[in-house]
């Protein structure tokens, strides 16, 4: 993958490996219930398998939120002269955030007025994509600088409190401390406090440089190094403050009576809001998966571009097909709710959802490319 091209479309394969990891996810959350725990990652209790289930999906917002900065680079950047993204930030994050209420909501809970409405990852990435339109102008170190101090410093945030009910209060739900937003009649909760989303968008955003076009012959090779470099110096930070119980995760890992447990303890990471040892496993791995993905080019791959060429489309289709998929299964068994048996047969069941969705993904996908309109680029 030299051409030009060809670097959108490793970004494209990393996005949709992100969209098929986020599918296990929302399946086990709609399939898998009975066998729900308080906590899925929960070292010294939870069966490995449902652990590392969801521990993968721990990758799928920060990838997807660092990669909706660098591609908002990309979109203010394109061959020729620079174009100003703020007016693209703007309604892409307002419509995400409308999304959410309305859409998101409504597919989780098949009904049109659900007792309480979550704000969750689509609304976070809504939040940062309006504070990127208002700091994408500013010197990418900067912005970098601004990114990694969020990213870095913002766990020892988590026990400022103050007075409920009050302004204060409401907008640092929204900004770092997970909970209700509003609690009478109607109750809305916070999932994602988006601060370190912030940071993480930012982060996205000036990196997007590596993906500059050049004349050099090396360039690619040059990004895919600092790529790597970059992934290996998250994962060494990650193990040298982890190892230690120093910072970065507010909950310490110890050692257990089994060795996987063990090491479940230690990846046993804070995603709301993400600590910083979150961030450092997720966009470390990231990281290196998009310096590897450059390489690599088969069925796989072209299978996975097209659930990130149109991951918004694709997001919203796989969630009905869930809410329907639910409703038809519980029907046929009598039962209020249908739920799968063990944790394979969710992985089982996400691939086969993926591979129906697939072709109409690919169909819109097409359409956004060929049709020219304005709207479809949201999507």
């Amino acid at each position: 993958m030299q051409k030009p091209s060809n670097r959108i479309a490793s970004i494209d394969v990393v996005r949709g490996l992100v969209m098929l990891l986020m599918t296990v996810d929302h399946v086990r959350e709609t399939f898998f219930l009975q066998h729900q725990v308080s906590d899925p990652m929960d070292a010294a209790t939870v069966d490995p398998a449902l652990f590392f289930t969801r521990l993968a999906a721990h990758f799928c917002a920060p990838m997807f939120v660092f990669l909706t900065g660098l591609s908002a680079w990309l979109y203010a950047h394109p061959p020729g002269a620079p174009r100003d993204a703020t007016g693209f930030l703007v309604k892409r994050g307002a419509l995400l955030i409308g999304l959410e209420l309305v859409v998101v909501n409504f597919a989780w809970s098949g009904s049109l007025t659900p007792s309480i409405l979550y704000l969750q990852v689509i609304w976070a990435i809504g939040l940062a994509m309006l504070a990127l339109a208002l700091l994408h102008r500013l010197p990418l170190p900067l912005l970098a600088l601004t990114g990694i101090v969020i990213v870095g410093g913002h766990n020892p945030l988590a026990g400022v409190s103050f007075e409920p009910g009050g302004i204060k209060a409401a907008a640092w739900t929204i900004l770092e401390n997970r909970g209700l937003l509003m609690n009478g009649a109607l109750k809305v909760k916070v999932s994602y406090p988006v601060l370190a989303w912030i940071g993480v968008i930012l982060l996205g955003y000036a990196c997007g440089p590596l993906y500059a076009r050049s004349t050099r012959l090396d360039a690619a090779n040059l990004r895919r190094r600092r790529l790597a470099w970059g992934g290996v110096a998250c994962l060494l930070l990650l193990v040298l403050l982890r190892g230690a119980n120093l910072y970065g995760e507010p909950v310490p890992w110890s050692v257990q009576d089994e060795a996987v447990r063990t090491l479940m303890s230690f990846l046993n990471f804070t995603k709301y809001p993400p600590s910083l040892d979150f961030l450092l496993l997720t966009l470390g791995c990231g990281l290196l998966v998009l310096a590897a993905i450059e390489s690599v080019d088969n069925a796989f791959t072209h299978m996975a571009a097209v659930f990130g060429g149109a991951p918004l489309f694709y997001y919203l289709l796989h969630l009905y097909a869930l809410l329907v998929l639910q409703r038809i299964a519980a029907s046929m068994l009598g039962v209020a709710r249908a739920d799968l048996a063990t944790v394979w047969q969710v992985w089982a069941l996400s691939a086969l959802l993926a591979a129906a969705l697939w072709w109409p993904t690919r169909r819109f996908g097409r359409y956004k490319r060929e049709s020219g309109k304005a709207w479809v680029r949201y999507f």
